[in-house]
């Protein structure tokens, strides 16, 4: 590289200098050639030669299609060439050059292959020719002429750029300038490029052009034989069209025009709104107009069908009764209070207002939990007809406007298409799994669906299809989804928010002798009487063979009990089953979860968390170990970088603690923390394990065991404050089928203590905490008094624990 820049911008002599290859295209000296550079290898070169002198040369590759060519696969006469603009594409991995061709030359070695391809080049400058030689100017004219001939054949290149030769006496600038302008083989432009001698390079370039310009005018006689061909079978048809006409003129048929008129009366009759009214009219005026079976006249006819198609006027007398509908729906669900008072409340609205416009309402729970099937219980409740939309994966902003009429096979979105299915302009349309919506080049239907579900615009909803308002301010909207934090927030504000928790154990046991047992039994062929299923063993069934929040493993698990059922029955073993708990083994095989239990004993550096999961809640354990060492800690279990800043933060608050805890104020020196979560497979995290992971640091420091019975959920903060968690539910179910007894959470959490059922309420007891030292004032009763101001730390700064408060 030193030696390039010590050599000045001349070609005269040999010179070490990039080698771009080309695939493909050949550059002439005294020629701009613009072209697109992607190879990594030759961005390098690029790059290099902006740095020195902005010189490179460029040489053409045998084979095209060779990716990396080595020096044998580039042919060693090319270009010197001066760099006169470099562009960078957005994609940031191509670049647009353009070069200037000096002067030849011919590689003689490769030098080295590090950046790129280095090479030593020298140059190969024209024979020196007398131009004012008879055979020199017969050999320029001719060239030239041919080459006009070559441009009129052609048809693309503009008689301006002929002055540029016929101008010049110049035969190297006249040659180089058709041999790069004219589109033949690269191998042939190479052969030109190679010729040193400018009176043989005219005289291959008169061949080269005299071939090119028969096979232009072969390529032209058949381009207009083709088009002659097509001229007559327009005139064909044209001539067809004026047959119809006198045909119908004279009572010899009607074809066309019943359809026509039948058109008009449909859209007449079903009175729509002028903007409407006339925009099919226009459509029907120009179906007239177009040729019979022509591809346009069959858009405009699929395009009126659907307009036609769609419940402009149509509606379902809708059910108000507000007694009735609650009914219905206690029929079809166990549970869901939330969500049959709110539609309740819509129902009542509608009967003392009618023209109260549509609601948009999010059903938001774990799967399982039965959001599809209540809105499903809720289009037959209000005896409306329903219509499902699933949202998950779509990706594309047309699945919900619709493409243009314009386009080959195009259709309405799926609203419009809902609508159009369920023949009402009145339904329920489910948007199901709308938490799990795509975006990309193509759009983001989550922005389309912002008109759609907002009840102050939807009365006006324009389908990209449709082209005109269709209103759906009638329609009640009801989306699904398992959780709000992928809901972009606009669309998210257009819809009323209602949560589904997971069941209980005794409202899954409810739900599965009402509903899903007498399902299955229907399914299998089987009546009460011959499968019958214990309480106990339904009891079993949940707690060891599912683990979920909703009920769909459970009606699986029912499902393989009737299967056995049916096959005894069948092979004549036994008329009649009835299931208990000692026969689930048999039937199901072993169970796939184990019973949670407390542990034997009170241990030192472990502690019983609660977590909340997408199938329902969880005990969670935190073991932690300390070892001498220098103040290394250790997180391990899979864990998040939520989790992580817990341990870390919890760390901080018993550093800013250790005098009263009884710690040595350096032990975060001299001791090493190993903090540990089971189970290492299940990604874990989120703040709520701060109390826990605290507690369980502090017994191991300390050496104090804590009890067993006792489990705790809460984020804590470097100050020692505890903060609410969601999930409360969830994870005090958890608590209850593992026999905990006793269990610490947020005080700010009270409000959620009326949600949890009442036998978990009963079994356990609620400690109600605000301050780190709280719990440390319940876990270690006899060890520990709440910590004491440190010197200069005012009560502003650092909240004093009262006493904690039990519910």
């Amino acid at each position: 590289m030193e030696e390039m820049k010590e050599q000045a911008v001349r070609f005269e002599e040999k010179t070490i200098m990039p080698l771009l290859p080309l695939r493909g295209l050949t550059v002439y000296p005294g020629m701009m050639l613009n072209f697109d550079v992607e190879r990594a290898v030759s961005v390098m070169a690029l790059n290099l030669s902006v740095g020195v002198n902005q010189t490179i040369f460029l040489s053409t590759q045998k084979n095209v299609s060779k990716e990396l060519p080595r020096l044998e696969d580039i042919y060693e006469v090319g270009t010197f060439c001066r760099l006169k603009q470099l562009l960078r594409q957005p994609n940031g991995k191509s670049v647009r050059v353009m070069v200037e061709g000096v002067a030849r030359g011919r590689i003689l070695r490769q030098v080295s292959d590090e950046p790129c391809m280095m090479v030593e080049v020298e140059p190969m400058p024209d024979q020196p020719e007398r131009a004012d030689t008879a055979r020199a100017e017969a050999l320029r004219r001719q060239c030239c002429d041919l080459y006009e001939e070559y441009a009129q054949l052609l048809g693309n290149i503009p008689p301006e750029s002929l002055m540029n030769i016929y101008d010049s006496e110049d035969l190297a600038y006249v040659s180089n300038y058709i041999s790069q302008h004219m589109a033949i083989r690269y191998s042939d432009k190479q052969k030109l490029l190679e010729q040193v001698r400018p009176t043989r390079r005219l005289a291959m370039l008169v061949k080269l052009l005299a071939r090119e310009n028969e096979l232009l005018r072969i390529r032209n006689e058949l381009q207009e034989e083709t088009q002659q061909q097509l001229m007559r079978g327009q005139q064909e048809m044209f001539l067809r069209e004026q047959l119809k006409v006198i045909q119908s003129r004279l009572g010899m048929g009607d074809d066309g025009v019943g359809e026509f008129d039948e058109y008009r009366q449909k859209i007449k009759a079903l009175s729509l709104p002028a903007e409407t009214e006339e925009k099919l009219l226009k459509e029907l005026d120009r179906l007239t107009k177009q040729q019979y079976g022509s591809a346009e006249a069959a858009v405009i006819r699929t395009y009126l069908d659907t307009c036609l198609d769609l419940p402009w006027r149509t509606k379902t007398k809708e059910t108000v009764d507000v007694t009735r509908a609650r009914k219905m729906l206690d029929e079809d669900h166990y549970g869901l209070d939330k969500v049959k008072e709110r539609v309740i409340e819509f129902l009542a609205v509608r009967q003392l207002a009618p023209q109260a416009k549509g609601s948009v309402l999010c059903l938001v729970g774990p799967p399982g939990t039965g959001k599809t099937s209540i809105a499903m219980s809720i289009a037959r409740a209000m005896n409306r007809r329903l219509a499902r939309i699933s949202l998950g994966g779509v990706h594309d902003e047309a699945e919900i406007r619709g493409h243009r009429k314009t386009y080959i096979g195009a259709m309405p979105g799926r609203i419009i298409a809902a609508v159009q299915q369920a023949k009402s302009s009145n339904p329920v349309i489910v948007l199901d799994e709308i938490d799990k919506l795509a975006s990309d080049f193509r759009g983001d239907p989550a922005s389309a669906l912002l008109e759609t579900l907002d009840t102050e615009q939807n009365y006006a909803f324009r389908d990209h299809y449709l082209e005109v308002p269709f209103d759906l301010s009638d329609v009640l909207f009801i989306t699904t989804a398992n959780t709000t934090s992928t809901i972009p927030r606009p669309l998210l504000d257009r819809m009323e928010v209602i949560e589904l928790t997971s069941y209980t154990d005794e409202e899954k046991v409810h739900i599965a002798k009402t509903h899903l047992l007498p399902k299955q039994r229907k399914k299998h062929g089987l009546t009460a009487r011959q499968l019958k299923v214990s309480d106990d063993a339904l009891r079993e069934i949940i707690s060891r063979y599912t683990r979920e929040s909703g009920v769909r493993v459970l009606e699986r698990q029912l499902a393989a009990v009737c299967r056995k059922a049916a096959a005894r029955i069948a092979k004549g073993e036994i008329k009649a089953l009835s299931v208990r708990a000692n026969h689930l083994e048999e039937l199901l095989g072993a169970p796939p979860f184990r019973r949670e239990k407390l542990y034997a004993d009170d241990e030192i550096g472990l502690v019983r968390g609660l977590a909340w999961t997408a199938v329902g809640g969880d005990v969670l354990d935190v073991e932690v170990s300390v070892v001498p060492g220098t103040g290394k800690i250790e997180l391990t279990g899979n864990l998040g970088d939520v989790m992580k800043e817990s341990a870390r933060g919890a760390l901080t608050f018993i550093r800013s603690r250790s005098d009263s805890l009884g710690l040595d104020p350096e032990f975060y020196r001299k001791k090493d923390l190993h903090i540990h979560f089971p189970e290492g497979a299940v990604p874990k995290d989120g703040p709520s394990a701060g109390i826990t992971i605290c507690t369980a640091v502090i017994s191991a420091l300390t050496g104090h065991p804590v009890r067993r019975d006792l489990a705790m959920t809460g984020e804590l903060t470097i100050r020692g404050r505890v903060l609410p968690i969601g999930g409360l539910k969830e994870k005090t179910m958890a608590a209850f089928r593992a026999g905990i007894t006793t269990v610490i959470v947020p005080a700010e959490n009270e409000k959620d203590l009326e949600e949890i059922d009442q036998d978990v309420r009963r079994a356990l007891n609620f400690i109600l905490v605000d301050h780190m030292s709280k719990v440390i004032e319940t876990v270690f009763p006899e060890g520990f008094a709440p910590a004491a101001l440190p010197e200069g730390e005012t009560a502003a700064e650092t909240a004093q624990p009262g006493k904690a408060q039990q519910v």
